[in-house]
């Protein structure tokens, strides 16, 4: 699988704005493409080098890794409780290698709000029902937003 892969799948959603920084590559669910950017939260990321952090060793060539935001029961159902302890540059201890190609795992840094990593995914079809989720779990909060912004 290549960036180009996923970033053709990811973009095939509905309602689907997708940001750049830096070579990375936000997506959003806006459908209306009008979220203020305190709204602006990614349901999903592909993040192409060190420029946040080091712990994926993405500056390695060829490196990139996918972020994908899930519910708690997705994510508690693939690894557990949410990592809790961070070593002293704020990586989260889930005892997992962050550096591992092709591993499903916890976000370093932001799994305790139920994100997960991997690095150089091969296959997509592992992915898929995760890619989805995470974009029908940003659908539902954009959904809830909207319908508490007209009561």
């Amino acid at each position: 699988m290549t960036i180009d892969d996923l970033d053709r799948m990811i973009r095939a959603y509905d309602g689907v704005r997708v940001l750049e920084a830096q070579d990375d590559l936000f997506y959003l669910y806006d459908p209306a493409a009008d979220l203020p950017p305190e709204r602006q939260q990614p349901f999903a990321t592909i993040v192409t080098g060190d420029h946040y952090e080091k712990v994926s060793r993405l500056d390695e060539p060829g490196a990139w890794r996918l972020n994908l935001g899930l519910t708690k029961a997705t994510y508690t159902s693939l690894f557990g409780p949410v990592p809790t302890e961070r070593d002293a540059d704020w990586v989260l201890d889930s005892v997992h290698d962050y550096t591992a190609r092709n591993t499903l795992m916890p976000h370093p840094f932001y799994a305790a709000q139920y994100w997960i990593a991997v690095v150089n995914p091969v296959e997509a079809p592992p992915l898929v029902p995760l890619v989805q989720e995470a974009y029908e779990f940003a659908a539902r909060k954009y959904a809830n937003h909207q319908s508490r912004q007209t009561q």
